[in-house]
């Protein structure tokens, strides 16, 4: 019973990303990685994404915004595993891939994604975004996000914002890596590789977080 509660008393500290609230200082504080049970580095369904992608490029046709590439989040793939895409909608390819974290929701040492849209519940939200303006927050370079569905309707008051972190790892791993506050959270050096289709294009790029 002691040596339980001493488990417990150590793994408080790993309360991991606070509010991605839009401020003026760029200090990231020092966020340990989570301690998961090892589960296999998988891969994205891709004949799955690919049918994702098809549906998203018709939606942005129809609402007007970017057709050549958007971003999926196929978070039914272990955290471990490459699950944000970076996609080429009028090509029906792959152009990058990468690590990204899920809100932590209710329990941060469970794996499996819990998705709300209630503020406070630090959980991921899924459906579709719209990436919206770029500012420096207290994670850096973030970009806000405005949910499009009635599931993730809420993301702009809840400060859900796509940005980066340190405590992602840049290549896929057996462990389960660290959650966020309900924030979509990339590898710093992915995160800089898709800054520039955000950032030179006419027309704001989509996001779809689905499982």
């Amino acid at each position: 019973m002691i040596r339980f509660k001493a488990w417990r008393i150590l793994l408080l500290p790993a309360l991991f990303f606070a509010a991605c609230k839009e401020n003026n200082t760029t200090t990231s504080p020092t966020i340990p990685a989570l301690p998961v049970l090892p589960g296999p580095v998988m891969a994205s369904d891709e004949a799955r994404l690919h049918e994702k992608a098809k549906a998203l490029q018709q939606y942005a046709v129809k609402h007007g915004y970017n057709t050549r590439y958007a971003f999926l989040i196929d978070f039914s793939v272990f955290s471990g595993g490459k699950r944000f895409i970076c996609y080429d909608l009028l090509h029906h390819k792959i152009k990058s891939a990468g690590l990204v974290a899920h809100g932590q929701g209710p329990d941060f040492r469970a794996e499996k994604v819990v998705f709300s849209n209630v503020s406070g519940s630090r959980c991921s939200s899924r459906g579709k975004y719209r990436i919206g303006g770029k500012y420096s927050g207290r994670f850096g370079t973030a970009y806000k996000l405005y949910g499009l569905d009635s599931s993730n309707s809420r993301a702009f008051d809840r400060f859900v914002v796509l940005h980066s972190h340190a405590c992602v790892p840049a290549a896929a791993q057996e462990q389960g890596i660290c959650r966020s506050d309900g924030c979509p959270t990339l590898n710093p050096a992915y995160f800089a590789t898709l800054q520039p289709y955000i950032d030179t294009s006419s027309r704001p790029l989509l996001l779809w977080i689905y499982e």
